[in-house]
């Protein structure tokens, strides 16, 4: 009963959402500040799914105006727990299919979001070319999923250098931000759904590995969420099971 609630409520509210967001976006269409406004609309579907977010950020985490921000991509609840934490003027790269669905995918571009055709590696390539033009223009920033597409629970997936080479090329900053676990968590005619933790790491200088492969630096940033996805899988075990949430 609990899980039928759940559904109706989410495809209400996802619906006015994306039904007055597309209307209130074509008095400024794809407004890259869209883009923050909605996703923490979403965000607050948490509540709806029973999860307890704890965002945590690094000091003067809203001073970068240029950056890349690179997450870890587990399944649909991303869109949800870690929604509240896309800053000001950060738009998402994402597939090009994205825009077939219902309602969703029109307020996705009309807010300002990035769509790519990842089977065509040509304008994949070109889509690298398009970020850091527009680093050059204006103030915005990326979120992109270095992964690639959702782990679903197979862990940290290895890194496309799409996003590596566009910060080294722009010369802007990357932001980590790990979320722990959410794979099996989320049961649906469950209550209270625990706890996820969504943490942004301090931002990595791509200049230091110019003289080095895009790999290495790729290879570097997913040591660093690797490890802090660890971290924090532990610490919401640990608190879950002493009931501290």
């Amino acid at each position: 009963m609990l899980a039928i609630l759940r559904f109706f409520v989410v495809i209400i509210y996802s619906l006015l959402v994306c039904v007055l967001g597309c209307i209130y976006c074509l008095f400024s269409p794809r407004n890259p500040r869209h883009v923050a406004t909605f996703g923490h609309l979403f965000g607050y579907l948490a509540v709806v799914f029973g999860i307890k977010v704890e965002q945590r950020k690094p000091v003067g985490a809203e001073n970068f105006p240029n950056a890349i921000y690179i997450a870890n991509h587990q399944n649909n609840y991303d869109m949800v727990t870690a929604a509240n934490i896309v800053q000001p003027t950060t738009v998402t790269v994402g597939k090009k299919s994205l825009l077939w669905i219902p309602f969703f995918g029109l307020l996705y571009w009309l807010s300002g979001n990035l769509l790519i055709d990842r089977n065509n590696r040509t304008k994949a390539h070109g889509t690298i070319s398009e970020l850091i033009a527009q680093f050059q223009k204006k103030k915005i920033s990326f979120w992109m999923f270095p992964e690639g597409t959702r782990s679903r629970g197979r862990g940290l997936l290895p890194f496309k250098t799409g996003a590596f080479h566009a910060a080294i090329a722009a010369g802007v900053p990357i932001i980590p931000v790990v979320i722990s676990n959410t794979h099996d968590k989320i049961k649906l005619n469950r209550l209270k759904n625990g706890l996820v933790i969504v943490e942004m790491l301090p931002p990595v200088d791509p200049s230091a590995f110019v003289d080095q492969s895009v790999r290495k630096l790729a290879t570097h940033c997913r040591e660093l969420m690797a490890a802090k996805l660890e971290e924090l899988n532990a610490e919401v075990a640990e608190r879950e099971a002493s009931g501290k949430i």
